[in-house]
């Protein structure tokens, strides 16, 4: 099993990059995990941010590789302790197909996105800066990974 993630927004500042790096390479062996980063919707004060989110949600839906497991990101999603997620990791595993997150732009997904969506996931109920959310995910996977292999890295 292979996991994309698919985030709106390009250019992330140096030190979410490095640490999103970082996780994804603690990950590599037990699911490698991949960014696509897509290109954000035109914003500004004659533009109409419904287009943009629209537009942005097209691409987000071009980059889905094949018939993925799509967990949108989403705060009105469903929230998980870090053991609830490693058994949630448990189940994707046994569902056979990759996995495919999916973090908005700041209006959120386009009705589209969260309709192609298998779940929706909230990582809680602070407002976390669209770039961040790519680090606290690739940590959170790692950590439940961690969990599942009987890994040290989680001491509750």
């Amino acid at each position: 099993m292979k996991a994309r993630l698919v985030a709106v927004g390009e250019r992330a500042p140096h030190w979410v990059a490095e640490g999103y790096a970082e996780y994804e390479k603690r990950l590599s062996h037990w699911l490698p995990l991949e960014l696509v980063e897509v290109a954000p919707g035109l914003r500004g004060k004659q533009r109409d941010t419904a287009r943009a989110t629209h537009d942005e949600g097209a691409r987000v839906l071009a980059a889905l590789p094949k018939n993925p497991h799509v967990v949108v990101l989403d705060g009105r999603g469903r929230q998980h302790s870090s053991e609830q997620l490693a058994v949630r990791m448990e189940h994707w595993r046994g569902l056979g197909r990759d996995l495919a997150f999916l973090v908005g732009g700041p209006e959120g997904h386009a009705a589209d996105v969260v309709a192609r969506a298998d779940e929706q996931w909230s990582l809680g109920p602070l407002t976390l800066p669209h770039m961040l959310v790519r680090l606290v995910l690739a940590e959170q996977l790692y950590r439940a990974c961690a969990l599942l292999a009987n890994h040290p890295y989680h001491r509750a």
